[in-house]
């Protein structure tokens, strides 16, 4: 433990144990480089592959082959030698490459000629009436929960919004057989008719549209019923024995019928987002994406970014997914290897071929999918009543009273009240503020920008910081 906490330089440290990481630490380690891989879990895998070394069989039965795949990426990081730092939340990457962490509550720090973000993606907020309550979650967390521990609900669930993930969770419910109340889909025919313009490109990637379709056909099998087209969606609550409110409902209507679901947990989803802290913090180039309605870094081929040494890989530098994640983190390994000297140009442009034409492929889809699945205005900029901030309880009307005096954009949102400024950092609420600035300034959200992220990046105390 005290070797991992010495202060020392390294040729590569990457940040994040999913599969972009693993797959740049292993060809930079392959290389002869010296890498160290930071994650704040306790084993690699990220959340796609969360616990993949320790799942028993039948639960990697119910994951699904996708989650098995996760193995092979791990096995070849174990054999490539390179250095595992488990349990370190990074919690400042610098312009000159020093990567800042905290382990086991002391910090430490290394020094890299090169640095690999690979800090994957966020749940999308889904801010909607009643989303704060007890009882209600993401998707994405219910299925950690699945995943690192083998928990699933005790009351059948409600899943609501839109996504691939959506779909994902319901089908791995359903192997392990757990009961649905209902999947409440926010797609409506206008996605459909607009994401036919990539129904070719999407057909060359038939074994995503295959696995999608058996998805589906798997829930109707079971009889999980499911709404279509979800409009208006809001989140009842009621008292516990102790007077606690929780959720007790999901109100919603589909083509003007109106419907009520009673259940007391519902799991929200719309799509993933790149988790962009560190490449906020570093002043890096970001540019808004309106396919996936999200800032992204700007990067060359090979994911470096304008900060000279410091390179992206994975979802954290636009959603692809885990294929595309690996071949993205072998990529930028190979620049960082050739940059370093420790294998030639022609070494480094003939392996990149073959990961390029891989990442070709798997990206196909990817089109068809924003469009399909691109989360609606009114589930992304909500009514005035509903909460945006959580961490600082920042109504949207708040926001948009704020815009009314002079407010031009995140940043001065926390001046006005505080908003972005609790313990998350802006990670709950970041992209709706920046929409609903947008959206009553009538500007871009470009022009808008984001929140201004400063470390930490993840909180620490004084006498932590104080301990380097």
């Amino acid at each position: 433990m005290a070797a991992d906490l010495v202060a020392e330089t390294l040729d590569v440290v990457v940040v994040g144990a999913g599969p972009a990481g693993l797959s740049a630490a292993t060809r930079a380690a392959n290389a002869g480089l010296s890498v160290a891989l930071l994650d704040e879990q306790d084993a690699v895998g990220g959340q796609i592959y969360r616990a993949i070394g320790r799942a028993n069989e039948r639960l990697t039965e119910i994951l699904g082959p996708d989650y098995a795949n996760g193995a092979a990426i791990v096995d070849a990081f174990v054999r490539s030698g390179a250095r595992h730092v488990a349990n370190a939340s990074v919690w400042q990457v610098t312009r000159e490459r020093s990567v800042h962490f905290l382990k086991d509550g002391k910090v430490g720090s290394f020094q890299a000629r090169r640095v690999i973000l690979a800090t994957g993606a966020l749940e999308r907020p889904f801010p909607m009436p009643g989303w704060t309550l007890p009882g209600v979650m993401t998707a994405g967390a219910a299925q950690i929960l699945l995943k690192s521990a083998g928990e699933v609900p005790c009351e059948p669930p409600v899943l609501v919004g839109c996504g691939p993930l959506l779909y994902l969770l319901g089908w791995q419910y359903v192997r392990a057989g757990v009961p649905i109340r209902a999947l409440v889909d926010t797609t409506r025919h206008a996605d459909r008719w607009r994401a036919k313009r990539h129904l070719l490109s999407a057909l060359r990637a038939w074994p995503f549209v295959s696995k999608g379709l058996q998805l589906i056909r798997t829930l109707r099998d079971a009889g999980v019923p499911i709404y279509e087209a979800a409009d208006d969606l809001h989140i009842e609550a009621a008292p516990d024995d102790t007077g606690v409110e929780h959720a007790a409902a999901l109100r919603f209507s589909t083509q003007g019928h109106a419907h009520r679901i009673e259940a007391n947990l519902i799991l929200l989803h719309q799509g993933v987002v790149p988790n962009t802290q560190f490449t906020q913090a570093l002043r890096a180039q970001h540019h808004w994406d309106d396919a996936q309605l999200c800032f992204t870094p700007v990067t060359d081929p090979w994911g470096e970014l304008d900060v000279p040494g410091v390179f992206v890989a994975g979802d954290g530098g636009g959603i692809g997914g885990a294929q595309a994640a690996a071949e993205q983190g072998a990529l930028s390994a190979l620049a960082v290897a050739a940059q370093l000297d420790a294998i030639d140009q022609a070494t480094r442009d003939r392996e990149a071929a073959r990961h390029r034409a891989t990442l070709a492929d798997v990206m196909r889809i990817r089109p068809f999918l924003d469009s399909l699945y691109r989360p609606r205005e009114a589930n992304r900029m909500p009514a005035d009543e509903v909460i945006v901030c959580r961490c600082e309880e920042v109504t949207a009307g708040e926001i948009r009273s704020f815009v009314a005096l002079g407010c031009l954009g995140p940043n001065q949102a926390k001046s006005f009240g505080r908003c972005g400024m609790g313990p998350c950092q802006g990670r709950l609420c970041g992209l709706t503020v920046t929409e609903v600035i947008a959206q009553a300034r009538d500007v871009t959200p470009q022009t808008v920008g984001y929140y201004r992220i400063r470390p930490p990046i993840k909180p620490l105390t004084l006498g932590e910081l104080a301990g380097e």
